[in-house]
């Protein structure tokens, strides 16, 4: 992220308290538009899926060293896998947070936009306007859609995971431990998957990220 939008996440950290007028009002006397914070809460939003789908990397490499292990330190495996699930649970919540935040910004700015071409006079510029409003909110409709599916794929790795971590937690034994491997198989296959949607999710952000740079 370059550092004009590290700018914008940190002064809009610091307006979260106040009401959206007066955040917005603010920002742009700095000259930091909704614009602005649409690309940099699309950007925040790609890399949390980054980061999401590291962890869930880091964290099926973790459980492929569990269900491999003996008796032996079957408790200390316990409690690695159970943190790599606390940490795959956290980076899914914020890939949801940000996407929460493209939202809100998103809506605002198009709200905007909308009401302000009501303000023009000439026929054609007011036209001009109506069509860039369609086609940006066409665009930014299909990227949230692929945001949205690869948020709502996150949901059944977490469960198959924590159903996973509370088996282990329930029957520290070489049984459970051996049981574990065929379901080991489904769930690498699940984080394939989630991380491809991932992918195209992010591929998608960076276009509209592209489209709505200037020049």
């Amino acid at each position: 992220m370059n550092r004009s939008f590290v700018v914008i996440a940190s002064v809009s950290c610091l307006l979260l308290s106040a009401c959206s007028t007066v955040k917005y009002n603010t920002l742009e006397k700095i000259g930091i538009h909704k614009r602005d914070l649409l690309v940099a809460n699309v950007e925040d939003a790609r890399d949390a899926q980054q980061d999401a789908q590291e962890q869930f990397k880091d964290a099926l490499e973790r459980f492929g060293s569990v269900v491999e292990i003996e008796e032996t330190g079957l408790k200390k495996a316990y409690d690695r896998l159970s943190d790599e699930y606390d940490d795959s649970k956290d980076a899914a919540e914020d890939v949801s947070n940000e996407i929460d935040d493209v939202e809100e910004v998103a809506e605002d700015l198009f709200a905007e936009w909308a009401k302000e071409i009501e303000e023009y006079t000439d026929a054609n510029l007011k036209q001009n306007s109506q069509n860039q409003l369609r086609s940006t909110q066409a665009r930014y409709k299909d990227m949230l859609a692929t945001m949205q599916e690869s948020e709502r794929s996150m949901v059944p790795v977490l469960k198959t995971f924590r159903d996973n971590v509370l088996f282990l937690k329930h029957n520290l034994n070489a049984q459970a431990v051996g049981s574990l491997k065929g379901t080991f198989t489904n769930l690498e296959g699940d984080i394939d998957r989630l991380i491809e949607q991932m992918n195209r999710s992010i591929e998608r952000s960076n276009q509209f990220i592209a489209e709505m740079q200037p020049g």
